[in-house]
């Protein structure tokens, strides 16, 4: 049996480990001593929105914050926010064996070739989560919305897929995973909009002056991209090109015609919003300051972007976060674009 280690015991990564755990796979949890805690008194609990109830008790599980436990792995699932590659990558160069795969289910572009970067003797596989997950209480993980994970088509331990599929989290190959991975960022743009509006996603994503910010910030995105030479991998229903035009539609018409993005659980929230109530530090800079980098590559501007990166930044001080309603996002986005056009 393939033994699979999750570097990072947050919301992805307890709910990636229980639902493989639940299914009979040899699971390690290497975490943060509070989630763990929590596991050890509770047991782990995985959920999703269309019925998935599984309770794995805490000795079904190895969990620790003891790095050497990598040693003893077949495959390592990395889920540690972006801003913890760097350490995620020493700790594996430290203890992992030689050839043992590694997936990185992170956000952003770049986490995978910083990892292969660090790992020469290893093979690192970008990976892709599209579904939200939230951490509820006495250590339970629900999946709010829909979707397959997605992982490059490199070598993996001939049962993993087996592995993966038993636990219901097919594995998608993909050969194009960099182009997943910009589409998944576009999606992720609307990270900062649902943070910053205090609502959960559903409620957030069917009023339409959310929408149009998040739209603000893919079309800049998509500008930046296509002056790349980056095309963007389709990820969902709607093209890539096409997201910014479809956040744009009326609520009556985006209602219909978006049926599967609106497929979202009713208290779903972004881990951009949990990190803030949580006073972690976001992963702004992994998304859309991955846009801004973008333009400064190009000696182009980001005005949409660079604003809700201040926003957020701003949100990160308990003591100045606030709730914004659409509007008055869609007015303090809009004024940072035509200011930028006019200097």
């Amino acid at each position: 049996m393939t033994r699979i280690a999750v570097f990072g015991a947050g919301s992805i990564g307890c709910y990636l480990g229980g639902c493989l755990a639940a299914a009979g796979v040899d699971v390690t949890l290497i975490g943060r001593d509070r989630i763990l805690q929590n596991i050890r008194t509770h047991g782990l609990t995985v959920s999703d929105y269309r019925g998935r109830f599984q309770r794995v008790p805490a000795d079904q599980l190895a969990l620790s914050t003891d790095y050497r436990l990598l040693s003893e792995v077949d495959l390592v699932l990395v889920t540690v926010k972006s801003a913890a590659t760097h350490q995620a990558g020493l700790a594996l160069a430290t203890h992992l064996k030689p050839g043992v795969p590694v997936i990185s289910f992170q956000n952003g572009v770049s986490n995978p070739e910083e990892l292969a970067a660090m790992l020469p003797e290893n093979p690192v596989l970008a990976g892709m989560v599209p579904f939200n997950v939230v951490e509820r209480e006495k250590a339970t993980f629900h999946q709010g919305s829909s979707g397959e994970l997605e992982v490059d088509e490199g070598r993996l331990p001939s049962d993993v897929e087996l592995s993966f599929e038993s636990a219901n989290l097919p594995l998608l190959r993909r050969p194009d995973m960099l182009a997943v991975r910009w589409g998944k960022l576009l999606l992720n743009l609307n990270n900062p909009v649902n943070a910053l509006s205090g609502i959960p996603l559903k409620e957030e994503l069917s009023q339409r002056a959310y929408r149009r910010c998040v739209a603000l910030a893919q079309r800049e995105a998509l500008q930046l991209m296509q002056m790349m030479g980056i095309r963007p991998a389709k990820v969902t229903a709607v093209p890539s090109d096409w997201l910014p035009a479809a956040l744009e539609l009326p609520d009556w018409l985006f209602t219909r015609a978006a049926k599967k993005m609106l497929a979202v659980d009713p208290l779903a929230r972004s881990s951009m919003w949990e990190d803030l109530q949580a006073g972690r530090r976001t992963e702004i800079d992994w998304i859309n300051g991955e846009v801004v980098n973008l333009a400064e590559r190009l000696n182009q501007k980001a005005p949409v972007n660079a604003r809700l990166i201040e926003l957020i930044r701003e949100a990160e001080r308990p003591e100045d976060r606030r709730d914004w309603s659409g509007e008055e996002l869609l007015q303090t986005l809009t004024a940072a674009r035509q200011q930028a056009a006019l200097s």
